[in-house]
């Protein structure tokens, strides 16, 4: 991969406002490691306004599917475990790690003892076990395919909570470190139901006021949370504002304290503003074009039939997937500050192996396209969502893919919408990511096996579901390392998800800010953040 672009970037950047986090080449492995924007002491009270780039979907950890609402629910729902700055994982509502036993079939953990939901709930065993069960059974759970290796949820004491798994599950603990840890009041899931969304309890720094839709969600310092005297802000808005444009001016302009999610574009343009500091990490996930090869009837049926000639013949697919120059979309669109990406395993973390990305062919693309009889040019709809950055993307793999030989009609879909349809089934193919996770099963296993409650475009290929398993039932480094190498090849050779590139996380920040941490998953945490002696607020 292209190393030089980044280091001149973060040269560049170097000249942000003075106490910004300092780019890190790619490959380091540091990318899961939260970082703070400095640690100036701060005051309490106060109201942070975090500008989002899209409307979070449902605020239900058993059904989201989306990195803005994991954004917003660092803030207000906590989970089993998280990453530290190490790349370790630590205990967050688990009271410690689990004890592994019976051949890696049993995980037993203790839960705090500390800690009450928003609504005045206990966190206790059986409150861990409410959770898991509705993760794993709810319709249309997000969270049922990535734990469901567990076959039972038992609690072995108030505050001990045991999972018999079906096989053994290296990745599941993992997985208990992302959304599928997230653990919800018992009391608010008994009394709404499916309608948890509108009313989510969780236990977090911050709990939950009102939400509305396509504007802000807002949330209060919750006195009940068992480490409120490390809370310093009074509350946090949330405000959906897609044009990282608008959102730097709204930093600019103080009517915004964070900017999520920021493009190069608004990076440069922020540079030597005296009034903002920067926070950036590596990513651990990654951008692609999903195509539609199984997904006829709604993400949670069996792959189905789709009739058009990408669904029908991995040569069409393969061909689009050699139209495309990754080098040249980082260039054009994210101005060299990314890094072109050729699978799922992120770089710089303990179970990846280099990856040589394929170079531009429009010689090769168009002889399989004659090769698999189509006439054409090929069509294809690509949905992309209604941001200038998207925009700029969709139209170069637009103009690339029309040499040879394919029509690409650009869809601007609004967020929430485009993620409806595709759940549906209703798409040809559509740009989008996901934030990463360090393991590398949380990036794979969901999104491509074939009964992946993430699985999009319904791929459904048994090697990959045979690699899959291969990897999680194995506990060996080298073993999986190897496994993973295996997999990354054969998801590629199947050209459904074709990943283009691996962003840097951006955040802008006002100077007034501080105790900001973001992650390699992309998620801002303001737990310890607040104003400084004579910010504003």
């Amino acid at each position: 991969m292209r190393r030089l672009p980044i280091a001149l970037a973060a040269a560049a950047l170097l000249t942000f406002a003075t106490g910004c986090g300092s780019l890190s080449p790619p490959g380091e492995n540091t990318a899961a490691a939260p970082r703070l924007v400095d640690a100036r002491p701060v005051r309490d009270g106060g109201i942070a306004v975090i500008g989002l780039k899209s409307d979070p979907d449902k605020l239900d950890p058993s059904l989201t599917g989306t990195l803005v609402a994991r954004t917003v629910f660092t803030s207000m729902c906590e989970q089993l475990y998280d990453v530290d700055r190490h790349n370790r994982f630590v205990p967050q509502l688990a009271a410690s790690l689990p004890k592994i036993s019976d051949g890696g079939r049993t995980f037993t953990f203790d839960v705090r003892r500390d800690a009450r939901f928003s609504d005045g709930a206990k966190l206790d065993a059986e409150a861990v076990k409410t959770s898991l069960e509705r993760h794993l059974h709810l319709r249309g759970s997000g969270r049922a395919s990535e734990i469901d290796s567990v076959e039972k949820v038992d609690t072995v004491g108030p505050y001990t909570v045991r999972l018999t798994l079906k096989h053994p599950d290296t990745p599941l603990l993992g997985r208990l470190a992302n959304t599928a840890g997230l653990i919800m009041s018992p009391k608010a899931i008994a009394k709404y139901g499916s309608d948890f969304a509108a009313h989510p309890s969780c236990v977090g720094p911050f709990k939950y006021v009102k939400r509305v839709i396509g504007d802000r969600i807002e949330l209060t310092k919750d006195p009940l949370y068992y480490d409120a005297d490390k809370v310093h802000l009074d509350g946090v808005v949330y405000k959906t504002i897609t044009d990282g444009n608008i959102r730097l001016a709204n930093l600019r302009s103080g009517d915004v304290q964070i900017g999520d999610q920021m493009g190069p574009v608004e990076v440069r343009s922020g540079m030597g503003d005296k009034t903002l500091q920067l926070l950036n990490t590596p990513s651990l996930g990654y951008m692609a074009v999903t195509l539609n090869v199984g997904n006829a009837h709604g993400i949670d049926r069996k792959p189905g039939r789709v009739n058009t000639p990408f669904a029908r013949d991995v040569r069409v697919r393969e061909a689009f997937d050699l139209s495309l120059d990754r080098a040249l979309i980082n260039k054009i669109v994210f101005q060299d500050m990314y890094e072109p990406a050729c699978g799922p395993v992120p770089p710089g973390t303990p179970l990846s192996t280099p990856v040589t990305c394929p170079g531009r062919d429009v010689g090769k693309a168009k002889r399989l396209l004659k090769a698999a009889g189509v006439r054409t040019p090929v069509p294809l709809e690509l949905m992309i969502n209604t941001t200038p950055e998207d925009n700029r993307l969709g139209q170069v793999i637009q103009a690339m893919a029309k040499d040879a030989g394919f029509d690409v009609r650009l869809r601007p879909t609004e967020f929430a919408t485009g993620l409806t349809r595709t759940l549906a089934g209703d798409f040809q193919a559509r740009t989008g990511g996901w934030g990463g996770q360090p393991d590398p099963a949380g990036n794979i296993d969901s999104l491509v096996g074939t009964t992946g409650s993430n699985n999009q475009g319904k791929l459904s290929d048994p090697e990959v579901d045979r690699l899959i398993e291969a990897g999680r039932s194995t506990a060996a480094p080298a073993k999986r390392r190897d496994i993973y190498r295996k997999l990354t090849a054969a998801i590629n050779r199947q050209h459904a998800v074709i990943y283009l590139y691996r962003n840097i996380n951006y955040a802008v920040a006002s100077k007034d800010i501080s105790g900001i941490a973001l992650s390699g998953d992309g998620l801002i945490r303001v737990k310890e953040a607040g104003y400084v002696k004579g910010g504003q607020g």
